[in-house]
């Protein structure tokens, strides 16, 4: 039976559900951050005319800047601006008739305060509505031993589950950096066995957290956060399965328990996208490629304008330059460079035509 969900923000049984779909029609969701309402609107409206699903993340960064540079405290500002970008979705994605996953991206150690204190917003929020604000929340403490890592997403997990919110993990050291998180992908680093998860490990992550709630795993498969050079490292989504398989026999499930993540897709070969989505990935994100459209697009209109940028009006012909410089007009050239990149990442993912919303 297919699967329809109402449009707008999905949480609990609802998000479940739409990664359940996303598995059995073999496609997965872009995963796209977001630092303004701009690349946020733009997504939904992709995500509308398309047709798919899509999940809207903030990083860290992401969030302060959201809320505004001018905000003396940080971590107030990381928490405040994530909640404004909650708020600013809770209120559109139904009226753009799609479904949104709401997403807060890598969280360290130090970062840790940030994740709670979004928590403290979806606490406040479901006592007024019986809704998390969030979908989902990640913590990355893959660069901490196993049962440290294991330790502190079990707590956090123990305070989101009776909200309804999923919990995504990251096991293994995903390469390159996202917002100041990561590690450095060197030459050489191809064999490097912490650049791949190892499934034993995801094995102990179920057996600790699948009694707590619904959680995911951003398992890492070669992967790097950005785009480098080919030949740094090499994908090998055969990781994903192998985790799925133990899982699985361990545990006597069906095919695919695992509800996987794939980190740094930008820049991927496109045959070994299709490969981790048949693994079981129901998630992609593609932050890089989405800033680089986002500017070049920018760039390019002011590289066909440049007498706009200098003078209000020329000083030739008298001409008034007024409707190019318009800041309207240069932050719909960088939507509409974002949504031909989220188009090209949803043909990849499978997801175009897909949407549950209805």
């Amino acid at each position: 039976m297919a699967t329809h969900l109402k449009p707008g923000v999905v949480t609990g049984k609802e998000y479940r559900q739409l990664i359940q779909a996303c598995k059995e029609g073999g496609y997965a969701l872009p995963a796209v951050n977001v630092v303004g309402t701009n690349v946020l609107n733009a997504v939904m409206e992709c995500a509308a005319k398309k047709k798919s699903d899509v999940i809207i993340q903030m990083s860290n960064g992401g969030a302060r800047f959201f809320a505004g540079e001018g905000l003396p405290d940080q971590h107030k500002a990381r928490v405040l601006g994530a909640t404004s970008v909650a708020q600013h979705v809770h209120l559109l994605a139904e009226s753009y008739g799609i479904c949104v996953v709401l997403h807060s991206d890598h969280a360290n150690r130090k970062l840790v305060p940030w994740v709670d204190g979004m928590i403290d917003k979806s606490e406040e929020y479901f006592e007024k509505t019986g809704k998390p604000l969030f979908s989902s929340h990640m913590l990355d403490l893959s660069a901490e031993p196993l049962d440290e890592n294991l330790k502190e997403c079990a707590r956090i997990l123990k305070r989101m589950a009776p909200l309804g919110m999923s919990l995504e993990i990251e096991l293994g050291v995903t390469g390159g950096e996202e917002d100041g998180i990561g590690h450095e992908v060197k030459e050489g680093d191809v064999g490097n066995p912490k650049l791949y998860t190892q499934p034993d490990d995801v094995l102990k992550a179920y057996d600790v957290l699948s009694p707590i709630g619904h959680f995911t795993v951003a398992a890492s498969f070669g992967n790097v956060h950005g785009v480098y050079a080919p030949g740094n490292v090499k994908l090998r989504p055969i990781i994903l399965k192998n985790s799925q398989d133990l899982v699985a026999k361990t545990h006597d499930l069906n095919a695919k328990p695992l509800d996987l993540v794939f980190h740094g897709g930008s820049g991927s070969e496109k045959d070994l996208i299709r490969e981790a989505v048949s693994y079981g990935v129901f998630k992609m994100n593609i932050d890089t490629d989405v800033q680089f459209a986002f500017a070049h697009a920018i760039a390019t209109q002011v590289d066909a304008n440049p007498r706009a940028f200098k003078y209000q009006v020329d000083p030739d012909n008298k001409k008034p330059y007024k409707s190019i410089y318009d800041p309207r007009k240069l932050l719909r050239a960088g939507e509409m460079g974002v949504m031909a990149r989220l188009e090209e990442a949803m043909t990849d993912l499978g997801s175009i035509g897909k949407s549950v919303a209805g």
